[in-house]
């Protein structure tokens, strides 16, 4: 019986990892969140889509597909920002609270525009992306 962990691409992805990280990171927190907030709800979707999308992305044979699907895990990872800041706005949370999570997404963001450009060095997407 074969007892190693099978490993799959994506998981080899250093954005896939952050992402996964990002939702470890999230969990907590949304758990103390009121269940009624809608942006507690938006950002675990979005957590959820980041390395959902990278995943299926990486699995994606032509080049418009996969940037197709790693467009989405970076506006996830974005979208995920912006939750947080609107939970500090919201006074639910603190600007120290969310810096190692808005990191984590900033490291996410970065190898995804990366990855793009990796698959397609032709493609226009600059720094204002991140």
């Amino acid at each position: 019986m074969n007892t190693t962990k099978p490993t799959f691409d994506h998981e080899k992805l250093l954005a896939y990892q952050r992402g996964i990280q990002f939702v470890a990171w999230s969990s907590p927190l949304l758990e103390e969140l009121p269940s009624k907030l809608a942006v507690a709800d938006q950002l675990d979707r979005a957590s959820t889509s980041i390395p959902l999308n990278l995943a299926e992305g990486n699995a994606k044979y032509t080049v418009p597909d996969r940037c197709r699907y790693l467009d989405t895990a970076r506006g996830s990872a974005l979208e995920c920002a912006a939750c947080l800041d609107v939970l500090v706005a919201k006074g639910k949370c603190t600007d120290e609270q969310i810096q190692s999570g808005k990191q984590l997404l900033y490291e996410t963001v970065c190898l995804l525009v990366g990855l793009i450009r990796s698959i397609a060095p032709d493609r226009q997407i600059g720094r204002a992306h991140v």
